[in-house]
């Protein structure tokens, strides 16, 4: 492959639209058989066996995360507890055939670790492509790419990331991650949140129509739960196929817990019905770090950084953990300096790299939008489904207070940073809503354009979870017909937006601008979805706006 281096991450009653089932922790006993069959062919032998695929994330200039989870006997099925300690070796090569190898080692697979491994490799070359693998008793996994990060001092001309967020796996197949796969392009690419969704067969929105049954097919509470979910996502051969192609850089949002996750509860969650939030997080979270390739950061979260020469770094956040509940009726106001989004730690932290950096562009992975969304703007029949979609009380919608504008003043308080601080070309990378935006980041929304812009954000929408479309059941296109010119008359910093489309993007950065590339798919219920292009976006160096280009990369 040809290098793309060149040099020059609450009690209360149950509400009626919420899941019927709360019972999951009793139901995971019998679920064995059914997991077993829902899980891909293997020999009728004990011979271990690599079901959920390989993996690599977190890319550093001279190392890489290697995962897998090897199935030792047909019983050990995720969130079982069964099954043999196994030794699992690895192996890294610069060639796919293996005559060069240049690392490998051991490690033991356990029931307590769901028999996932990770091997996080050092001593690598910067700015390289390697093959790797693992065996098991005889028994290989599948020969997967992977690829270091340029060296820190290194000047490095261009990148290329995919980008994508919000996979539900009831609601279609996932084309985004074979189309992301074929480009054979790709540095990393770039997962926003929502990896998995906690909901019973049918809870989670999918026109109506359950494309494909996940497991378990009740709520997922426990840790056992958490693990058969995640589980039942690596058998995916889409999802499987990019893991085998580039590393993965990823953080969390709130389905990987439940719906509108805080720190001290959830949506979707019932205090004492189904257990205590605490010990949901820490099973969530455990299943989380056991199958995702991902290294435990701060305090155990997804908050990290990463960097990419001179060009680029990354600052991941996690805005789940630390965060105030969000606001409701009643219950506070979007404004009180004493709610948080990001944590105190957090803000510091993000604050502080982002004033130290010296790369060309900023980039933030961020869970949930920043740019203000003016929401009362959209006519009556278009509120409802918004709402909906948003997971927001129906009546009276002002505000998604899920996302930063429920936390204005951390926002207030970073993009002030930003500004006093003369820190240029920082773009947000976000999902969390199922649509895609080109978004200006405004000081003052209510001034805007007179006021100044102090970053840019890129929202990609979602791989098959819900877009406003396919809550109202219309043909694709026609709600964002509708909405789009609503939202950008009443919002001036949004540059575009589509509320109806699945997909992906790319990220491509040079020295001179940062571009995304909108990628949109025929359909998600199709498990051979096509891929087209949709439009593109970019900001250029030192502008901190955003503008249309024709062409993508």
């Amino acid at each position: 492959m040809t290098s793309r281096y060149r040099s020059s991450e609450s009690s209360g009653s149950l509400s009626p639209r919420r899941r019927s089932v709360v019972k999951a922790a009793a139901a995971t006993a019998v679920l064995a058989g059914p997991l077993a069959a829902a899980l891909p062919a293997r020999a009728a032998t004990d011979a271990p066996a690599f079901l959920h695929g390989v993996a690599s994330g977190d890319p550093l200039p001279d190392g890489i995360l290697l995962w897998t989870r090897v199935t030792p006997v047909a019983e050990a099925i995720p969130g079982s507890g069964l099954g043999p300690d196994t030794e699992v070796s690895w192996a890294v090569a610069k060639d796919k055939a293996f005559t060069s190898i240049v690392a490998k080692g051991s490690t033991t697979a356990t029931a307590a670790s769901d028999h996932t491994v990770k091997a996080d490799i050092r001593g690598l070359e910067a700015a390289t492509d390697y093959w790797f693998r693992f065996s098991a008793g005889g028994t290989d996994s599948p020969v997967a790419r992977t690829r270091t990060a340029p060296a820190a001092d290194a000047a490095v001309s261009g990148l290329r990331f995919g980008v994508v967020s919000c996979a539900n796996w009831e609601a279609g197949y996932f084309s985004a991650y074979r189309h992301l796969a074929a480009r054979n392009d790709l540095d990393a690419w770039l997962h926003l949140g929502d990896y998995i969704y906690e909901y019973g067969t049918g809870g989670y929105g999918t026109r109506g129509t359950v494309v494909r049954r996940h497991a378990p097919t009740h709520e997922i509470l426990t840790l056992a739960d958490y693990r058969i979910r995640h589980g039942k996502y690596k058998t995916d051969p889409d999802l499987q196929a990019l893991h085998a192609k580039a590393p993965v850089v990823a953080i969390w949002d709130d389905h990987e817990f439940a719906n509108d996750a805080w720190s001290g509860g959830a949506e979707n969650h019932t205090e004492g019905a189904e257990g205590a939030w605490s010990a949901r997080q820490a099973a969530a979270r455990q299943a989380y770090f056991e199958w995702m390739p991902v290294r435990p950061a701060i305090a155990g979260t997804t908050y990290r950084r990463l960097r990419f020469g001179k060009l680029a770094d990354l600052s991941l956040l996690d805005l789940r953990s630390f965060r105030s509940q969000q606001v409701k009726v009643g219950n506070g106001s979007v404004d009180d300096p004493d709610r948080t989004l990001t944590g105190r730690a957090q803000l510091d932290w993000l604050k502080a790299g982002l004033k130290a950096s010296d790369t060309t562009w900023r980039l933030v992975g961020n869970s949930v939008m920043i740019s203000p969304f003016a929401i009362g703007s959209l006519s009556a029949d278009l509120l409802k489904p918004l709402a909906k979609l948003l997971g927001l009380p129906q009546d009276g919608l002002a505000l998604n207070t899920d996302q930063w504008d429920g936390y204005t003043d951390d926002r207030r308080e970073l993009l002030a940073h930003l500004r006093s601080n003369a820190i240029r070309n920082t773009v947000f990378l976000t999902g969390d809503i199922h649509m895609a935006w080109a978004n200006d980041v405004p000081v003052d929304a209510g001034t805007y354009p007179l006021s100044a812009s102090a970053a840019t954000e890129f929202v990609v929408t979602s791989v098959t979870s819900d877009n406003l479309d396919d809550i109202v059941k219309v043909p694709e296109g026609t709600v964002s017909a509708v909405a789009s010119p609503l939202i950008r008359a009443a919002n001036r910093h949004v540059h575009w937006v589509d509320t109806d489309r699945h997909g992906y993007g790319v990220l491509d950065l040079t020295a001179e601008r940062a571009q995304m590339d909108y990628y949109a798919l025929s359909d998600r219920a199709s498990a051979n979805a096509t891929s087209s292009w949709q439009r593109s976006y970019r900001t250029r160096s030192g502008t901190q706006k955003v503008e249309r280009t024709y062409d993508p990369v």
